[in-house]
């Protein structure tokens, strides 16, 4: 019998700070806490897929001169792009420009905790 992978299960970001990052996710993008979470990590309660930040893993470079997530497509679901994308504008969140239309629905990027670029679709 061969073993299969159904797909993504679980998806954590790394940072150095993870107070810092789990805040900026709660307070910009209205995510919250599960009731449990592992030591030096903030898991939210998101679903499909639960996400999380975390501390680096050992043997991870997060210094300064490392780009986080590099070559990482991460997409997140909104209700309502247009709006999250003026609400992080008006909170001074470095965003990539405006939504866009594409084939997921209205879409902009944005630089979240430690410069890790995220997607938003949706809405």
């Amino acid at each position: 019998m061969t073993a299969t992978v159904e797909g993504p299960d679980f998806i954590a970001l790394q940072v150095t700070d993870v107070p810092a990052a789990a805040a900026f996710f709660e307070e910009h993008l209205g995510l919250r806490r599960a009731p449990v979470s592992p030591p030096g990590a903030v898991v939210f309660g998101t679903a499909p897929i639960p996400f999380a930040v975390r501390e680096p893993l050992p043997g991870t470079d997060l210094s300064a001169d490392a780009v986080p997530g590099l070559g990482v497509a991460l997409w997140l679901r909104t209700d309502d792009a247009h709006q999250l994308h003026a609400q992080l504008v008006a909170a001074g969140v470095d965003v990539a420009g405006p939504v866009q239309d594409s084939p997921f629905g209205p879409t902009f990027a944005f630089t979240g905790p430690e410069g890790y670029r995220l997607t938003v679709h949706g809405g």
